[in-house]
């Protein structure tokens, strides 16, 4: 529980300065990466026939899910927000993801089509993120975390043996899964072109290119009377002998 956790390294100096890595928030990070290769065992062991085996998968599963919220709000509340964490986290949750639907493909439980699409889902809109970071953040939407939800769920209910009514149930969760998925996708690509063309970093860009262009007609315009002997604009006057007719200066 978060109350108990107590205080450490990093804990509470948010405000104070640097955050250490080794605090309570990135520990249950790790904590979740190490219940990957776990529950992958669990998953995978006699062929993922065993009643017993599954349901434990799932149990672990479910744990490595909760631990996903504890170490957010460990990180909010305290001031424990590192860069380690924004790497870990993100990784760990796809790490999961990952090796669940992988592992649920493997043993014919779930469509291959489902794993590329959720997994091409989930590895692009985090690069994305990554991309347009120099534009802006992109904060995670209500949607996006009725995807995450949705997927747990899903997944939860398919790592269980369920048959009949049980398994007609975790099939139709799992396509609303999908759709959320490829929904929350979408709306994030949209997110991502609109962050990137309103920008402070993509207005100064177009102000500077803009500039360039002006200063370039301006130079062209200038050279061209200088050559047909045009007296200069306003701000442009030379010595006559600078035009370019053969003539010396007076």
């Amino acid at each position: 529980m978060a109350g108990s956790v107590p205080p450490g390294p990093g804990v509470g100096e948010g405000s104070r300065g640097r955050v250490s890595p080794w605090n309570a928030a990135n520990a249950v990070t790790l904590l979740r990466l190490v219940l990957v290769p776990v529950f992958g065992w669990l998953l995978l062991h006699e062929g993922g026939e065993t009643s017993g085996w599954r349901t434990a998968a799932a149990v672990v599963f479910a744990v490595a899910v909760v631990t996903d919220r504890v170490d957010g709000d460990l990180a909010r509340r305290r001031g424990l927000v590192t860069d380690l964490g924004k790497i870990a986290d993100p990784l760990a949750d796809k790490a999961l993801v990952g090796t669940a639907l992988v592992g649920l493909s493997v043993l014919d439980e779930l469509a291959w089509w489902v794993t590329v699409i959720v997994l091409v889902r989930e590895i692009g809109i985090t690069l994305m993120r990554l991309v347009v970071i120099r534009h802006g953040i992109m904060p995670a939407g209500r949607g996006g975390k009725v995807k995450t939800a949705a997927q747990a769920l899903a997944i939860t209910l398919f790592l269980l043996p369920l048959v009949g009514v049980g398994h007609l149930v975790a099939v139709w969760v799992m396509a609303l899964a999908v759709l959320l998925t490829v929904g929350t996708g979408i709306d994030y690509v949209a997110q991502a072109w609109r962050l990137r063309q309103t920008s402070e970093r993509t207005r100064r860009k177009r102000a500077a290119r803009a500039a360039a262009r002006a200063a370039s007609r301006q130079a062209m315009a200038t050279d061209g009377r200088q050559v047909t002997g045009e007296p200069p604009a306003s701000g442009d006057r030379l010595p006559s002998g600078d035009r370019v007719t053969g003539e010396p200066g007076g």
